[in-house]
């Protein structure tokens, strides 16, 4: 081995601790880095082969009942590889042991063989046989919530009829990778079941002989998506069709992208945050360690060494610490892959989901860690190898220190004068103080991000289902109704208030931007399921005109008072154009509002009924439960107690991974950077600190001047990493705002105080170690010249 190795070796044996504090911080970045970038491509990878395989369709359609016949017709559309006709029900379903009602979609299947589209992935048992009455195959995850198995029975209301279906199989299916039941926020397997049947039994139930009510299709490479679909309309228009729209605007298809735009952003601000804190303690390390061998570094060049070979060896020891942390973060990025993988198991139905290893991306990050401590080395490095050999022998000129003015001799009055020692250090090196400051107050940051999640889902829980929808039960209809069916729901045992609704699909369009979605119609004065304003205050709906949400209102580029054009896209399309007299506020998917007696007026067809909010005696719910599962017309019941217990599980389950990972992260930054700049003040300092034991100062006083001056760096930290971290949450907010949900931006100050906490405990951990050295310290070695 070389001589410079050996001493590489040495050194690196000596600044053990600072250097695997630097290599830890660059292991958070590519485990991030790895960890992200590895769970957004397993997805991403993972939906594009299970869509492919199975053939999931690119345009979906439904109408109210249209003949077989018209499925060849929509398959010549220009632009279409194939289409499937198919027949979807809603149904109520009676499990054993479960009070309230599940809620199924029951699918057509080919009489024949297997689906064109939307194929079935069996994870068990087979398809329902041809001809044989009352096969089904269930939804995997719903089974197995149940205890379900092949040959399993379940019985249910279909259309009026009270089945009792046996299970053949347990599948999953690409349409349904996310699958959510009505009135439901997040997944429940247990009360929400996709069924198959074969297309000849379940039309002789819903007595949709000869006709379907929904239909999927395929496209050619290149097709004109939006041509098909306005094809698609104009043929489903006589049969009662709602508007055909693209994967895009699909609910299962549309939480992925979702998903994926989140890890894409978390790839993109929290790897360089650690790349940029490793540089900065890399130079902060080397910086010293050249300062402290400057003697060492022109001994070196007059026996021969050139500046080549001094850069080389400082370039090796920050490609040691680059190298120690690359294979600590490879590994615990591919492991914390893994367990990412396992948790969207729980929330993606894929028939697989494998957290692959790419070497493209390891030698990503490879090259970001190494190319970020040589950033940091750089400048030390070429100092070091620009010393000429006279210059470097000579000891470094000691600092010049000047009088403060006033302020000194006020301070000097005010503190001791071992923390004026501490304050004149301070001040006299600002850019390195204010830079380890910063790295710290990072730390402060990333926990305030993540801390702001708990004030912002508690607002949002409250906002949604106390301030908005305030009913204990949904109950929806399997077709609109007349008001009569209002008057029957209040009939029901335990019901003791009754809200109607009606739901109507339409095309918004405010010049040229459009919006596909459905509106809302309520009664003018609501007092179950309310609608808020911008200001989250309850409104009165106005007796004409169109109240829309926030978001719908910023796509289509409207304010209060302007003129929207609005078709319906069912019973008869009518068209109308219609002002907008209100903006609210919703943080769940895109709503229009509109008095439901002027919604009846609009669609031209009567007065209509959707389905009912109620307000139920909850001493009355098994005898409700047990009269909604024997009504035909009820197609769905959603109970807001089990959504929001639901809702709070699962954000909950996150939400302590997340903290978990956010406070591992920022511990590691704040002891990286306060235990490398301790330990710098000590390298610094020990000298003058030795001196002051000599002197008769005790061990305590002489370890405070090291205390001060770490003090005022962390809590300088504080205030700006509160403010760091203000803005990195309104960034996360404004990142995954989407379509399908909006998080509150709400920062309590209890996120600000814990995440100072957590850092003040690392940074005085990481300081008691530090001063066990200053307890330690040899005086007679220290005070040595070498002279």
């Amino acid at each position: 081995m070389a001589m410079l190795d050996r001493k590489l070796v040495r050194d690196f044996k000596r600044l053990w601790p600072q250097a695997l504090a630097v290599s830890l911080v660059l292991a958070c970045g590519v485990a991030t880095l790895i960890l992200s970038i590895g769970a957004y491509r397993s997805l991403l990878e993972t939906r594009q082969a299970y869509y492919e395989r199975h053939r999931f369709a690119s345009v979906f359609a439904s109408a109210t009942r249209a003949p077989m016949v018209l499925e060849r017709q929509i398959g010549e559309i220009s632009g279409v590889l194939a289409a499937e006709a198919r027949i979807v029900e809603p149904m109520l379903l009676d499990i054993v042991g479960m009070r309230e009602p599940a809620t199924g979609q029951v699918i057509s299947l080919p009489d024949q063989g297997m689906s064109n589209l939307n194929r079935l992935y069996l994870r068990a048992g087979r398809l329902p046989e041809p001809g044989k009455r009352n096969e089904v195959v269930v939804s995997a995850n719903f089974a197995e919530s149940h205890g379900f198995k092949v040959g399993s029975t379940i019985v249910g209301t279909l259309a009026g009829h009270q089945v009792r279906l046996r299970i053949t199989g347990l599948a999953l299916s690409p349409e349904f990778i996310y699958a959510i039941g009505p009135g439901d926020l997040i997944p429940d397997h247990r009360r929400f079941a996709i069924l198959w049947m074969r297309h000849k039994q379940l039309s002789g139930l819903t007595n949709l002989t000869d006709a379907f009510n929904s239909i999927s299709l395929t496209l050619l490479p290149g097709a004109l998506q939006q041509a098909v679909i306005d094809r698609l309309d104009h043929l489903l228009r006589p049969y009662g069709g709602t508007g055909a729209y693209g994967r895009d605007d699909h609910m299962s298809h549309a939480f992925l992208d979702s998903e994926l735009t989140q890890l894409q952003g978390m790839a993109r601000v929290i790897p360089p945050v650690f790349m940029l804190i490793a540089a900065y303690l890399v130079n902060m390390i080397l910086s010293r360690l050249i300062a402290l061998e400057r003697e060492q570094i022109g001994l070196l060049k007059a026996l021969g060494y050139g500046r080549r070979m001094v850069a080389l060896h400082y370039i090796k020891l920050v490609l040691v610490i680059a190298a120690v942390g690359v294979a600590i973060g490879l590994a615990s990025g591919i492991w914390l892959g893994r367990g990412l993988t396992e948790l969207y198991g729980t929330f993606f139905n894929f028939p697989f989901l494998i957290f692959q290893r790419s070497l493209d991306m390891e030698f990503l990050a490879i090259a970001v860690s190494a190319a970020a401590a040589l950033l940091g080395a750089l400048k030390a490095v070429w100092s070091a190898a620009a010393l000429p050999a006279a210059t470097a022998m000579r000891p470094a000129a000691p600092p010049q220190y000047r009088r403060a003015g006033w302020f000194g001799t006020m301070l000097g009055n005010m503190v001791s004068q071992l923390t004026v020692m501490a304050v004149r250090h301070v001040v006299r090196w600002p850019v390195r103080a204010g830079l380890t400051a910063l790295g710290t107050s990072l730390s402060v940051a990333l926990l305030v991000t993540a801390m702001f999640t708990f004030g912002s889902i508690d607002f949002l829980i409250d906002t949604m289902y106390f301030r908005t929808d305030r009913q204990d039960a949904t109950i929806g209809f399997a077709r609109d109704l007349s008001p009569k069916a209002v008057l029957a729901a209040k009939q029901l045992p335990g019901v003791m208030a009754v809200e109607p609704f009606r739901s109507v699909a339409a095309d918004l369009t405010h010049g040229a931007r459009s919006r596909r979605l459905g509106i809302i119609g309520k009664p003018k004065h609501m007092r179950l399921s309310r609608i808020l304003n911008l200001q989250l205050e309850p409104i009165t709906l106005p007796a004409n005109g169109i109240v829309l949400t926030e978001r719908v209102a910023q796509h289509l580029d409207v304010r209060r008072g302007d003129i929207i054009h609005v078709r319906l896209l069912q019973e008869g399309w009518h068209e109308a154009r219609v002002p907008v007299v209100d903006i609210v506020q919703s943080y769940m998917g895109l709503g229009a509002y509109m008095d439901i007696d002027a919604l009846d007026r609009l669609s031209r067809t009567g007065p209509r009924r959707s389905g009912v909010y109620v307000e139920l005696d909850d001493t009355q719910l098994g005898a409700l439960f047990k009269k909604v599962k024997a009504t035909p017309a009820a197609a769905s019941v959603a109970l807001r107690s089990v959504s929001l217990k639901k809702f709070r599980e699962t954000m909950e389950q996150n939400i302590v991974i997340m903290m978990t990972v956010y406070i591992v992260l920022a511990v590691i930054i704040a002891f990286g950077v306060v235990y490398n700049s301790a330990r710098i003040q000590l390298s610094e300092r020990a000298r003058e600190l030795a001196s002051l034991r000599v002197l008769g100062f005790t061990r305590g006083e002489v370890s405070s001047v090291l205390v001060v001056e770490l003090a005022i760096i962390v809590l300088v930290a504080q205030p700006l990493g509160w403010l760091i971290g203000y803005g990195f949450s309104w960034a996360v907010v404004a990142g995954f705002q989407n379509d399908l949900m909006r998080i509150p931006f709400v920062v309590e100050p209890n996120a600000f105080g814990w995440s100072s906490v957590i850092v003040l405990t690392a940074a005085t951990v990481s300081s008691l170690v530090v001063l066990l050295r200053v307890r330690r310290l040899d005086m007679i070695r220290v005070l040595k010249t070498k002279e």
